[in-house]
C-alpha cells in the first residue's frame, strides 16, 4: 500500500485536531511490518519543519486566552464552603495551566515533544523522495496553467503530485491523506478532485483513495483496533498464519512472545494458526518453539473452543507443560 500523508496533517499535530498520536503510533506499526510504503517528498520536510513555529504558536495562543472566569455573582458568597471550592479549583487550574506552558515552551524549542519524536521516526522510515528537475519543471508548468493542486500561483501542492507521479508504481493505488481543499472536488468536503483523479488514472492505471483525516484511513481499513500494540499483535498473527519458511515462524513467534495481554479470541486465532500452518506445526517439538508456545498458549488453555483445543493437544501436547 503506498501512502502520502499532505504537510498539514503532519502539522496538526502540533494543533487543535480530533486525530491523537495513537493514530501515528498505529502507522509506524504498518510501515515496520512492510504493511505500507510511506512517500514523503522532500517538499512535504521542508514544510512541516517551516510550519511547525507557525502551528504551536498559534495554539499555544489560543490555549493562553482560553480560562476559567473568576467573576461570581455575589449571592455564590452566601455558600461558603461550596464558593471557596470553585475558588480553589480555578487557581489550581491556572497553576496547573502555567506549568504545562512552561514544559511545552521547553520541550519545543529542544524538539523534545512526543509528536517530534513520532514524526521524526517515522520521517525516518519513509521512502524519501527528492524532487527532481523534472518534477520541479512540471509542476511549474501545472501552476502556469492553473491546473490543481495549487492556488494563489504556491508550487508546493503541485510539486508533492508530481513527486507522487513519479515514484508510486504503476497499477498501484495511493492512498492520499490530506487536509488541504486543493486535493478536494469544489464543493465537497470529502470526495477527491475529478480533474486529479482522471490525470491519476490514466497515468498509473489505478486509483486515488482519498481520506481527510489519518484516524477516518484507520477506521476504514483497522475498524476493531484502537492502540498501536493491538495493531502489531494482529499483523503479526496475520504474518504468522502466511509464514512459508521455519525462519519467519520463529521470528514471528518470538515477536508475538513479548506480548502478555492476549484477548481471548487472539488466543484461539494464534492456537487455529498454529494447528493449520504446517511451518508451525512441523516444529512443534523443538524446545524453542515450546516454550514459545507454552509462553503464549500454555496459560490460557480455558480460552480456546474445543475443536482448537483438541487439535492443539494433537500437536503440541509435550508443549503445554512449558506454560
Amino acid at each position: 500500500m503506498h501512502l502520502f500523508l499532505d504537510s498539514n496533517i503532519w502539522l496538526s499535530f502540533y494543533h487543535y485536531s480530533s486525530d491523537e498520536l495513537e493514530e501515528l503510533r498505529k502507522l509506524g506499526v504498518l510501515i515496520e511490518r512492510k504493511q505500507v510504503t510511506l512517500h514523503v517528498p522532500d517538499q512535504v520536510r521542508f514544510e512541516f519543519r517551516r510550519n511547525r513555529e507557525v502551528k504551536f504558536a498559534d495554539a499555544i495562543s489560543k490555549f493562553k486566552k482560553e480560562g476559567l472566569d473568576k467573576g461570581f455573582p455575589q449571592i455564590f458568597h452566601a455558600y461558603e464552603e461550596d464558593y471557596r471550592v470553585l475558588r480553589d479549583a480555578i487557581d489550581a487550574y491556572e497553576q496547573a495551566k502555567g506549568r504545562i506552558l512552561q514544559k511545552l515552551e521547553r520541550d519545543y524549542r529542544r524538539w523534545k515533544l512526543k509528536a517530534d519524536g513520532i514524526i521524526s521516526d517515522l520521517f525516518a522510515k519513509a521512502e524519501n523522495v527528492a524532487v527532481s528537475e523534472v518534477a520541479l519543471a512540471a509542476a511549474r508548468m501545472r501552476v502556469i496553467r492553473g491546473n490543481p493542486p495549487g492556488k494563489d500561483n504556491s508550487h508546493g501542492d503541485a510539486i508533492n503530485w508530481e513527486c507522487l507521479l513519479e515514484v508510486v508504481p504503476s497499477k498501484e493505488d495511493l492512498y492520499m491523506i490530506a487536509e488541504d481543499k486543493d486535493f478536494r472536488e469544489k464543493g465537497s468536503d470529502t470526495a477527491f478532485s475529478p480533474f486529479l483523479a482522471y490525470e491519476w488514472k490514466h497515468a498509473k492505471e489505478s486509483e486515488v483513495r482519498y481520506y481527510r483525516r489519518l484516524s477516518t484511513f484507520f477506521k476504514e481499513r483497522y475498524p476493531h483496533i484502537q492502540l498501536a500494540t493491538e495493531l502489531e499483535k494482529e499483523l503479526l498473527i496475520d504474518e504468522l498464519s502466511k509464514s512459508g519458511t521455519f525462519k519467519t515462524t520463529r521470528r514471528v513467534l518470538n515477536s508475538l512472545s513479548k506480548y502478555s495481554d492476549f484477548t481471548s479470541s487472539q488466543i484461539n486465532e494464534i492456537a487455529e494458526v498454529a494447528t493449520r500452518n504446517e511451518q508451525v506445526y512441523w516444529i512443534g517439538k523443538d524446545a524453542d518453539i515450546k516454550l514459545l508456545m507454552g509462553k503464549l498458549i500454555g496459560g490460557a488453555l480455558d480460552c480456546l473452543d474445543a475443536e482448537t483445543k483438541g487439535k492443539y493437544d494433537e500437536y503440541f501436547s509435550t508443549s503445554l507443560k512449558a506454560g
